[in-house]
């Protein structure tokens, strides 16, 4: 690893508050696509959840990039790309942090008007891999603290 600090406090926080996003999506995601369009300000706040959650994302990326001087990133992709090569990130990761910017970016700038019935199966079929980038990114924390140490 060519960095040898990483604000772990940051994203520890970050991780903790994507989780916070994620239960709370969880809690108030209907079981069925019926269901979900039938809320109104609710279907606002988990859109807000979720969008929250991927900028946390982005935002551990960014943070790890950074501090373990992979470079200055032309976009976030870049960063995702830096990730993988340095073994950070899976590649399956990286594709699933990849498609979740995708998510965010529709979303946030509403191109046209959000298919609900599109967004809410998104949702559930996506749902699962902020756990999954959470775990990895806590093996890296692991990993990087036993480096140190040597």
């Amino acid at each position: 690893m060519k960095g040898d600090s990483i604000r772990e406090d940051i994203i520890r926080t970050k991780m903790a508050e994507i989780e916070e996003s994620i239960n709370l999506v969880e809690e108030y995601l209907p079981e069925d696509v019926e269901g979900f369009l039938a809320l109104v300000l609710v279907k606002d706040g988990i859109y807000k959840r979720i969008e929250f959650a991927v900028e946390s994302v982005i935002d551990i990326c960014a943070i790890i990039n950074t501090d373990l001087g992979f470079g200055i990133p032309t976009t976030e992709e870049d960063i995702v790309e830096n990730l993988i090569k340095n073994k950070i990130l899976s590649r399956e990761m990286g594709s699933m942090v990849k498609g979740m910017k995708g998510f965010r970016n529709f979303l946030v700038h509403r191109y046209g008007k959000v298919d609900d019935s599109v967004a809410f199966e998104s949702i559930k079929s996506g749902i699962e891999d902020f756990s999954g980038f959470i775990e990895e990114v806590k093996s890296f924390l692991y990993r990087h603290r036993l480096e140190k140490t040597v």
